[in-house]
């Protein structure tokens, strides 16, 4: 019995080797990326809860505009991973060119919102019922100070991106890891000198924050830009790809009819978070404090998680275009067990840590006592989140978006947010019960999931018939 199950979902030596030569890169990108965000978030933290809850406010704003990007390049690197298994360069090239023209139009659909709407957007956080007239205006102009100055990022985080998903496609991890890993050595550095003036430079506070990151991502992006530039051998999609912009019409309705349910998806989930946290921000600000220190926390332990969700799709999306569909099923099931068992661990780790890392902020005690009991909620669901985002990478790597769609965002819109809302507005329940019972639905994800997975209706090449 036991080497039936060892056969079906425990790889061998070299499926691990490959699993993991994939995977560290990626890990080592996202580790050190989160790390910084969380010692961003505490020098930002050591100004006050006022400035901390401003700057929580925009990056839960932007956020919808970053997954935004990442749903509508989703599309194309499905096709583009297929494309690579194929051995199609023109394709991938084409799905090159179709991202950067959607991650233009986007980036300038966003900054006409941020620009028009902003204050509109922020006051959807501020409970004046909980929180003093005093503490809303001062986080408002934090909050203001902060947006300004990060929307002049917005146009190099798309274009790394774009470049980085195209690399990404091809196995190329290595760049990506390298352009994140110079990046936010020069964030760090540039919030601890701008943030509080070390050095002679001017104390910036919130607005050094925010200078920091806008030139980490301009970085970032000219790195992987020049890097991939200089090996066009390599990279050959990059050969004449700018000489014109033209993506042949067939591969452009392809690419929309199965990307719009991803652009769909992130777009309207990250929205439906958004509004989960508002919920949560009817508690006053204390609770919009406290979830800004659980989500950055929890981030960083679920590095893996998410690295293990790319993976996933990746593998599945070469196999897959490749024909080898029961390849496809078999990786599919030992990456996704190894990915459970791993959050087992990172879970746990959490939930022991989870009464300290509060502490590391400077806040309130009520913040501390709220952010530590939402992290360990985290903790004990990390496992469950494995599978479901392991699962959610499965079903979109054989092109089924819509199915994609109707498990992720509409499940969000569907259950978690009216879990969040009634409970926030019709009970007298405390933030971290109403964090529990919507962190609890997605147990019914892994029903869905499960059973979605087993179907073996994601299987599917989407390439053979496509003009490229």
């Amino acid at each position: 019995m036991f080497s039936n199950f060892r056969k079906r979902y425990i790889g061998d030596k070299g499926f691990y080797m490959a699993v993991i030569a994939l995977i560290i890169p990626m890990i080592v990108q996202q580790g050190i990326t989160q790390f910084v965000n969380l010692l961003d978030n505490v020098m930002v933290g050591r100004l006050g809860t006022n400035p901390m809850s401003g700057v929580a406010i925009v990056n839960q704003l932007i956020f919808i505009f970053n997954l935004t990007i990442f749903g509508g390049l989703s599309g194309a690197s499905i096709f583009g991973a297929q494309f690579y298994g194929k051995g199609d360069e023109k394709g991938l090239r084409h799905s090159f060119r179709f991202r950067l023209l959607f991650g233009l139009g986007v980036t300038a659909l966003g900054l006409a919102v941020f620009l028009f709407f902003g204050d509109q957007l922020f006051h959807l956080y501020l409970n004046k019922e909980n929180s003093s007239p005093a503490d809303i205006a001062a986080t408002l102009g934090y909050a203001r100070e902060y947006l300004l100055i990060m929307l002049w990022g917005l146009f190099p985080f798309m274009v790394m991106q774009v470049y980085s998903s195209t690399l990404k496609d091809m196995r190329e991890t290595f760049s990506p890891m390298m352009a994140s890993v110079i990046s936010i050595s020069v964030n760090l550095v540039l919030n601890y000198l701008l943030i509080f003036g070390s050095l002679g430079f001017p104390k910036m506070g919130v607005r050094g924050a925010a200078l920091a990151t806008v030139i980490a991502r301009y970085v970032e992006m000219l790195y992987l830009v020049i890097y991939a530039t200089r090996r066009k051998k390599k990279f050959t999609f990059l050969q004449g790809a700018f000489k014109s912009m033209r993506v042949p019409l067939p591969l452009v309705k392809k690419i929309t009819i199965t990307g719009t349910p991803l652009l769909l998806n992130e777009t309207l989930w990250s929205m439906g978070t958004a509004m989960i946290n508002m919920c949560y921000a009817t508690r006053g600000l204390t609770a919009v404090a406290a979830t800004n220190i659980t989500g950055t926390a929890n981030n960083l332990f679920s590095i893996i998680m998410m690295t293990m969700g790319n993976a996933i799709g990746i593998m599945a999306g070469q196999l897959l275009g490749a024909n080898d569909i029961e390849g496809a099923k078999d990786t599919v099931r030992k990456v996704m067990f190894f990915s459970v068992s791993c959050c087992v661990v990172t879970g746990g780790l959490l939930a022991v840590c989870a009464p300290f890392i509060p502490y590391i902020y400077n806040t309130e005690e009520a913040v501390r006592q709220i952010a530590a009991q939402t992290l360990i909620i985290c903790g004990c669901f990390q496992p469950v989140h494995a599978f479901v985002n392991c699962a959610y990478f499965t079903i979109r790597s054989g092109g089924k978006t819509f199915i994609t769609f109707l498990f992720d965002c509409a499940f969000t819109w569907v259950v978690c947010l009216p879990i969040a809302y009634s409970l926030s507005h019709f009970t007298a329940l405390s933030v971290v019960w109403v964090f529990f019972f919507v962190m609890s639905a997605d147990i019914i994800k892994v029903v869905i999931g499960a059973f979605m997975l087993k179907s073996g209706i994601w299987a599917k090449n989407v390439v053979n018939d496509t003009a490229a």
